[in-house]
């Protein structure tokens, strides 16, 4: 037995006092909970190729009628566990019992391609640089006076409260699931399971140009490129969109000819893509089971990333470009370090899939959306929860931090630069008056409850409930100027939100 805290009874000297039995309810969620447990940590193959195979080997059938790629790994899943038990833990990939046993504690290793050799080696130079300018700032913000940094929050965080509905605009035939602003905050950039993307000048919301059509299915992950040009006569990739044709597609705000290059290589949908801040690599989340790393200019791919037992639905990218934090519909995040490709952490605590993944601006604080109604806020200096969020009454679907404009990370000087000469440079600028930032001071959730809501990201305290009245709310972004929240919905429409 185990107390609330997960500290064993027996561990601590103290029996089981055999007079108060489990009831028969007790009993049974108990099970149930060790059965999820256990299904977190028994390794299944990703490829449906290996699955069927395993499938083969217990002399179950490869396949039913209907069945899809993840409910036959939900079935080897339980055929595993209903075969061996708790040893279902211990048990390899390998296609043989001798294979196995040999197998059970060798670790191994894919050798990566030259490319992403190089890659490794570029973000690790260019990480090391916007670390050091992150911390740098973070020493001088550490001396500014309690009281302005009360006056900031304040200023900020107080017009939050008389948020409204400005408007809404049907924006496709079937439901919203993704919006996101341009860096500017002058374009609004909306996914639809029309399987088209559309773009909309702020703030009267007008359609831009034609709609993007490029998938053959719904559209679910869409990101700007974090230096996008919002020029309508370049062929510079501006936007990326992943979608449940497991292609992901590279746009350009030319009217002519928008579509720049399709990335392929994805056996199930796309549910999410994130830039890294260099804007050279693009990240994709799917439901195969793996996220990608991608080489857009090549449209190369340098990284297939395994680690989920079920498929990888929520994807970022730290604002440093040192981390990836991947969430998955087995309830299990994953921080992976982009200069190793080693896992950094493991977020473990979610009783339901997890939906949304955001780095905080100040680079330490990681935020997840889950299906289990929680929003919960990671400390990656200790490697541990912070924070618990009761966000909404049904699934959390989306979390966005706000980043001001002139905040948003920008090319850094070289990491091997004179730290001295360059702390002087800002020591110099900035002695009198150190400048505050209000990127991170709060962020917002999109909920399954039909709600919207911004949260202080100092407290975790609810601020203010924006209510819709279209159903699921299925995607949130904060505008870099502050003065929008938009919201994707259910309803086929998106909403924009603000003061009047």
């Amino acid at each position: 037995m185990a107390d609330e805290a997960g500290i064993a009874l027996d561990d601590l000297g103290i029996e089981a006092q055999a007079s108060a039995p489990l009831s028969a309810g007790d009993a049974e969620l108990h099970a149930m909970l060790e059965q999820r447990k256990l299904a977190h940590q028994v390794p299944v193959p990703t490829s449906d190729v290996q699955v069927r195979e395993r499938l083969r080997q217990y002399d179950e059938p490869i396949t039913l009628f209907g069945e899809r790629e993840p409910d036959r790994r939900a079935r080897l899943l339980q055929v595993l566990i209903a075969r061996h038990g708790k040893n279902a833990v211990h048990l390899s990939h390998a296609p043989s019992a001798e294979a196995e046993a040999d197998d059970d504690d060798e670790e191994f290793y894919t050798e990566g391609s030259d490319d992403l050799l190089v890659a490794r080696r570029r973000i690790a130079m260019d990480s090391l640089s916007r670390a050091k300018e992150r911390r740098a700032y973070q020493s001088r913000e550490a001396r500014v006076p309690m009281q302005d940094v009360a006056q900031l929050r304040k200023q900020v965080l107080e017009p939050l409260r008389s948020y409204q509905l400005l408007g809404s605009q049907i924006a496709g035939s079937r439901p919203i699931s993704m919006v996101r602003f341009a860096p500017n905050a002058s374009i609004l950039a909306t996914g639809s399971w029309s399987g088209q993307a559309a773009l909309w000048s702020l703030p009267n919301a007008t359609p831009r140009g034609a709609a993007l059509t490029g998938h053959e299915d719904r559209v679910s992950g869409l990101a700007w490129h974090p230096r996008a040009t919002l020029s309508q006569s370049t062929n510079a990739v501006n936007l990326a969109t992943g979608a449940g044709d497991g292609a992901v597609c590279l746009w350009s705000l030319d009217d002519e000819r928008p579509l720049l290059r399709t990335l392929r290589g994805h056996e199930a949908r796309v549910c999410r893509t994130a830039f890294h801040p260099m804007g050279d690599y693009l990240a994709s989340a799917s439901f195969d089971g793996t996220w990608r790393l991608w080489d857009i200019e090549r449209g190369l791919e340098l990284l297939l990333q395994e680690g989920h037992s079920r498929e990888v639905y929520a994807i970022d990218v730290h604002t440093d470009g040192s981390l990836v934090a991947s969430g998955g519909l087995d309830a299990i995040g994953r921080l992976w370090d982009t200069r190793t490709g080693r896992t950094a952490m493991v977020l473990d605590g979610h009783a339901r899939e997890i939906l949304g993944m955001a780095f905080a601006p100040n680079g330490y604080h990681l935020l997840s959306a889950s299906g289990d109604d929680t929003v919960r806020v990671w400390d990656l200096r200790t490697l541990s929860t912070l924070y618990t969020i009761p966000a909404h009454r049904s699934s959390v679907a989306d979390v966005r931090f706000f980043t001001a404009a002139n905040e948003r990370p920008r090319a850094p000087a070289p990491w091997w630069a004179d730290t001295a000469d360059s702390m002087e440079v800002d020591e110099r600028e900035e002695a009198d008056t150190p400048a505050l930032r209000r990127s991170g001071l709060y962020f917002a959730t999109a909920g399954y409850d039909g709600l919207v809501k911004l949260w202080s990201a100092d407290d975790w305290q609810l601020i203010h409930t924006l209510r819709g009245d279209s159903g699921k709310v299925m995607s949130v972004d904060i505008s870099s100027d502050g003065q929008y929240i938009a919201s994707g919905e259910w309803g086929r429409t998106f909403k924009l939100w603000g003061s009047l």
